[in-house]
């Protein structure tokens, strides 16, 4: 075990409580904090929790794995795609829809990994950017299936557990998506810190040692490139449930590359982060680029520059190293 990994288990064992209880609690009160607050941007906030899932995928093949990957936006896309083509088909129960999604995101993100996985550094890089741009392409030239740069509208579900309605302040939409990220995200906490978790990071780590102690590499990272995909998946059904139509911006570069960045701020290796990240670089760029539309963009890259030099690793884990360095003094007064 790495001394990263076993300052994190150090820090797992200081808890008072699980740390998925912690997380649940954390989260919930994050959820209505934001539904009593900003009662009118309840639209983007639903959109910010659908891109929270494709930046956790990401952190998944990225921060636990080492693949170094620009086109998870790809997954994302197709399970939007086949959402919204199963609603207009006649399937429009939520919860199903979900299942639609996360299925079309581990089948797309199960062939993503057979190609990306095999290979390792720029070459990784570089076909993962051609899987994605195939996609991005297909949609666009498929305009039956994707409604091409038309986008596929008309995506109408109907009330989550026959109850709810989708109304249009977004109220439903967004506890619908909040309590599945809750969910989700628990889950994850829980996965990353299995056996097979454990693994994966011994993987990222030294490959060549993890293949000496008899683990089968290949293989178990393909799975886990298929587990981020039914994770992106959930975040394109999400956004294809709540925003009722899908464009070609749901499979472009620019998402994927956004993508990466929301993951850097935050911290890879590090589901919190992948969280932090999203939520930090989201609604940054909403309120910054209403207030300066002509120069937003580059209030935005000087956040970021800003961001790399004074924390390398990410916010978080700059933040649990400025608590591990504070704790100690903290415990001696007292």
């Amino acid at each position: 075990m790495s001394d990263r990994l076993a300052m994190e288990e150090r820090r797992s064992s200081r808890l008072p409580f699980p740390a998925e209880l912690g997380a649940l609690v954390a989260m919930a009160l994050a959820g209505l904090l934001g539904y009593l607050v900003f009662p009118d941007d309840l639209a983007f906030l639903t959109r910010l929790i659908g891109i929270v899932f494709l930046v956790l995928s990401l952190d998944l093949v990225t921060g636990y794995c080492g693949i170094a990957t620009l086109g998870q936006s790809a997954i994302f896309g197709v399970a939007a795609y086949a959402v919204g083509n199963a609603c207009l088909a006649g399937l429009v129960d939520p919860v199903a829809l979900l299942g639609v999604g996360m299925v079309a995101g581990a089948v797309m993100g199960l062939a993503s990994g057979v190609l990306v996985a095999k290979f390792q550094g720029l070459p990784q890089l570089v076909l993962s950017i051609a899987v994605g741009q195939l996609v991005a392409a297909m949609a666009n030239k498929l305009s039956s299936v994707t409604g091409g740069s038309d986008g596929l509208a008309g995506i109408s579900p109907g009330p989550v557990l026959g109850i709810f309605n989708f109304d249009l302040y977004g109220r439903t939409g967004y506890v619908f998506s909040l309590v599945v990220l809750v969910i989700v995200f628990v889950i994850l906490l829980r996965f990353v810190r299995s056996p097979f978790g454990l693994l994966c990071r011994a993987i990222k780590d030294d490959s060549l040692r993890a293949r000496m102690i008899g683990a089968r590499v290949y293989p178990r990272l393909i799975l886990m490139y298929g587990i981020s995909g039914a994770v992106a998946g959930i975040g394109g059904a999400l956004t294809a449930i709540n925003t009722g139509v899908v464009g070609l911006d749901s499979v472009s570069f620019e998402r994927s590359a956004e993508t990466l960045v929301m993951l850097v701020i935050g911290g890879a290796g590090t589901l919190w982060g992948a969280l932090i990240g999203s939520v930090v670089f989201q609604i940054f760029e909403h309120y910054v680029s209403a207030a300066n539309p002509f120069h937003w963009m580059t209030i935005l890259g000087l956040m970021l520059i800003v961001v790399v030099l004074f924390a390398p690793r990410g916010l978080v884990p700059l933040a649990l190293s400025v608590v591990d360095r504070i704790a100690p003094r903290l415990r001696g007064k007292s």
